[in-house]
């Protein structure tokens, strides 16, 4: 696994023994079933403390269709992008959330060869104001480690896949 961090954003990405419009598919996948970006544990605790802090801490209900779209919510994501971008595919969710800034989740998919792909994806934080400079040095190791779980989630999900 490749790890990247800066203070605003946090990436990790991995190479998988997987047709990328395959990986694509499961990864965007918008059907009624568990999905990675609404109930991975880092996710569903977010969601809950959302709640706590009197945010908005949505569970809106996956759209029940192929894959994600722009415009769509789910758990407490708003779909910004979905579709072909570059050399794959990318997903591009806003949480909404109390944050004192933006919080993005970007899902690259590209293909590396036939049969292999590579899925990156990059948590950002733009913060807001002088609380969100003061959040973004606190927010870094949360950031850290929900990309990790996250991430590892997703490849799990998508090595099944391929099982």
């Amino acid at each position: 696994m490749e790890r990247r961090t800066t203070l605003t954003t946090t990436t990790r990405a991995s190479r998988l023994p997987l047709d990328a419009e395959h990986a694509w598919d499961l990864v965007a996948s918008a059907r009624s079933l568990p999905q990675w970006y609404v109930d991975a544990a880092p996710f569903v605790f977010r969601g809950a403390v959302d709640r706590v802090l009197m945010g908005r801490g949505r569970r809106w209900p996956v759209p029940g269709r192929a894959v994600l779209q722009p415009g769509d919510t789910a758990g407490f994501w708003r779909v910004l992008e979905a579709g072909p971008h570059g050399s794959g595919h990318r997903l591009l969710l806003e949480a909404a959330v109390r944050a004192p800034g933006l919080v993005l989740l970007r899902t690259d998919v590209e293909a590396e060869g036939p049969g292999a792909c590579r899925v990156a994806q990059t948590v950002s934080f733009t913060p807001d104001g002088l609380l969100g400079r003061a959040y973004l040095l606190t927010d870094l190791p949360a950031r850290e480690a929900l990309l990790e779980w996250v991430h590892r989630r997703v490849v799990r999900d998508l090595e099944r896949a391929v099982a």
